[in-house]
């Protein structure tokens, strides 16, 4: 039985737009590196995102590229041409079959693009500003072309095309990638943002990602026949100078709100990590946003929780309605269950070696996970 001081995990949640989650936990998005040669979804992730389905609300999915020259993983499933549908559609299945929402991260990869696997090997991004160096797995040594005013706009309807095969795929939402430092950020960026038409400026620097939303929900209005959700997932702050500091990430906040997504998602590696400048303050990134936003929209926290205490101590100390684990589902797909049914004891938070088949994770992802070091904890064994 399930213990009294995990319950407040367990109560249901009802987004904006009338979706109701049952409970408090969410898979965070998180590349496999595992789709087919043609970028379609492989049997292995099916498997995987099937095996994690059961427990968790509403599943993220790892991010689909809605532009060729946006691709920026190995092994990344696309959303952008009509014929990925049925790829699209055996995703969505493999998770809602289990119980939980499905919802597809929408991005493109802007200069942070692999060129080996894009057209030509030309990084598109706001402007001409090469990124640093140890961003992320691939190091892009390239600095990106800026796109026109029409590739702008082109790139804009592209989201909402993407938006309209994960209706059309039968997921329950999407989720816009505007964090880690893909093109949403790069055109708020100051750093990587330096244009002086429409699409640049001070806080005019919010007008791309607006107008991405806005296309996706005219989209959303037009195609979808039930209440389908919005999300957006945001980085707060970025290492760069000039870069994205707090007080520019509650300026976003506010537009955000104003634009009445269904939720907020924070892209940060460690829930209580504290802010870099920008404001003076012991609080942590999570708590500013959380007091910042308030109920305005629900927020969904993210970062390094592993146990179901670490889960109710996020929730209760910021009070944000939603929280999201990555890692910790791939190391624990049955973290939702094993809480619910009082045997938390048994939830690992190690990975063994020898474990890949009974966690059903693909190959590739596998593979990284055993040699990238820290970036799993790994037993030895």
């Amino acid at each position: 039985m399930m213990k009294e001081i995990y319950k407040p995990l367990f109560e249901p949640f009802t987004l904006k737009n009338g979706v109701q989650l049952k409970n408090r936990i969410v898979m965070a998005p998180m590349t496999t590196f595992s789709a087919n040669p043609d970028d379609t979804a492989s049997d292995a992730e099916l498997t995987y995102y099937a095996a994690r389905s059961n427990g968790p609300a509403m599943v993220i999915t790892a991010c689909a590229y809605i532009q060729a020259n946006g691709k920026g993983f190995e092994g990344q499933f696309a959303a952008d041409r009509d014929t990925m549908i049925p790829s699209l559609r055996r995703v969505a299945s493999s998770i809602k079959e289990k119980g939980s929402k499905a919802v597809l991260q929408l991005y493109h990869g802007g200069r942070l693009a692999v060129p080996h696997l894009i057209p030509n090997g030309e990084t598109v991004s706001a402007s001409s500003v090469a990124p640093r160096l140890d961003r992320g797995f691939y190091s892009i040594d390239k600095t990106p072309r800026s796109l026109s005013d029409e590739e702008v706009v082109e790139l804009i309807k592209d989201f909402g095309e993407a938006t309209r095969r994960a209706i059309e795929a039968g997921f329950d939402g999407v989720e816009l990638h505007g964090a880690t430092g893909y093109i949403l950020q790069q055109f708020f960026s100051p750093h990587s943002n330096t244009r002086t038409d429409r699409w640049g400026g001070s806080l005019e620097r919010l007008t791309f990602p607006l107008a991405v939303i806005e296309e996706t929900k005219r989209v959303i209005a037009e195609c979808a026949l039930q209440p389908f959700i919005i999300g957006y997932r945001l980085t707060p702050e970025e290492p760069e100078t000039p870069g994205i500091t707090m007080n520019e990430t509650f300026a976003l906040l506010d537009t955000l709100v104003e634009a009445e997504l269904d939720y907020i998602h924070m892209g940060i590696t460690d829930f209580w990590s504290k802010p870099r400048r920008g404001v003076d303050s012991k609080q942590s990134r999570m708590e500013l946003i959380a007091e910042y936003v308030g109920n305005r929209v629900p927020i969904i926290g993210v970062g390094s929780i592993h146990t179901p205490d670490e889960a109710v101590q996020a929730l209760e100390q910021t009070g944000i309605p939603l929280i999201a684990l990555g890692r910790e589902l791939i190391v624990e797909p049955e973290w939702v269950e094993k809480v619910e049914q009082g045997n938390e004891k048994d939830i690992k938070t190690t990975v063994n070696p020898n474990d890949q088949a009974l966690l059903q994770v693909p190959e590739p992802l596998w593979e990284l996970m055993m040699n990238v070091k820290g970036w799993f904890p790994v037993e030895n064994v």
